[in-house]
């Protein structure tokens, strides 16, 4: 039988996951040992926008700290995993079938992409590409960038979205425990998992105008595009597992969705 890999999305938090106690960086570290090993991961991350989709091709991806004020040992960290140009071009291969216009460029990895990598695959042993997202087209042009995708899954790759179930950083208060989150938070939370668990996916991309507080917790949405690649790319019969990882900073909810597959 053919192992088919899951698709996730992962809520990759605050640049500072890995070296701040205080924040669920565990959690990953778990989540990996619960899924199979890809042969090579692709990450479509919220910190790669760009008009088009294009993805990287870099044989040795550079660690790339988009990110400012934060501490020395941050911007000190490596995460020197080996590229996976082949695919990339894959993936570029399978778009373009669908029609899609992609482009091709030696990008590094971005904090979106390094972070729940390292913790997840801290050995750096798993080769890792990315495909940008768009962050001016919208929910379904996603899903279908994650549909063209599917094949992958056959091939031993991991699609993996990486972005934030909520997102509103004006709302956040960096000195909140995780008891003082917002309730918004979760009734937000709650409407997308009963979706996600009722694979209601006409509602899903419906999102804005149906999910409560939709616009607050995602003003802008490239923190949560990536989940609609992560679905697109899953099995219609998925099976959804969910890894609760508590509300930081009282609006940043740690979330991660697994997308998981009845073939084994």
């Amino acid at each position: 039988m053919t192992t088919r890999t899951p698709t996730l999305f992962l809520s990759h938090g605050a640049p500072t996951l890995p070296i701040d106690p205080s924040l669920p960086s565990g959690g990953f570290t778990t989540l990996a040992q619960h899924l199979p090993r890809p042969k090579s991961v692709l990450m479509l991350s919220a910190h790669w926008n760009t008009l088009k989709p294009v993805v990287s091709t870099a044989e040795r991806p550079e660690t790339i700290h988009d990110f400012y004020g934060f501490p020395r040992a941050l911007y000190e960290i490596q995460y020197p995993a080996p590229g996976a140009p082949e695919t990339a071009q894959r993936a570029a291969a399978l778009l373009r079938a669908q029609g899609v216009s992609v482009d091709e460029e030696g990008h590094g990895l971005d904090h979106g992409a390094w972070v729940p990598m390292l913790l997840m695959f801290p050995d750096a042993d798993v080769p890792v590409a990315q495909l940008s997202i768009q962050p001016h087209a919208d929910a379904a042009h996603h899903f279908a960038l994650g549909r063209a995708l599917r094949e992958l899954r056959d091939e031993g790759v991991m699609v993996i979205g990486s972005g934030q179930i909520t997102h509103n950083l004006r709302a956040a208060d960096f000195s909140a425990r995780p008891e003082d989150a917002d309730p918004r938070v979760a009734e937000f939370t709650d409407w997308f998992e009963a979706r996600l668990a009722a694979r209601d996916i006409d509602a899903l991309l419906d999102y804005r105008n149906q999910a409560p507080h939709a616009v607050l917790m995602h003003p802008t949405d490239e923190h949560l595009l990536p989940v609609f690649a992560a679905l697109g790319a899953a099995d219609d019969d998925y099976t959804l597992g969910v890894q609760s990882l508590g509300t930081y900073q009282r609006a940043l909810a740690m979330t991660n969705y697994v997308f998981g597959s009845a073939v084994q």
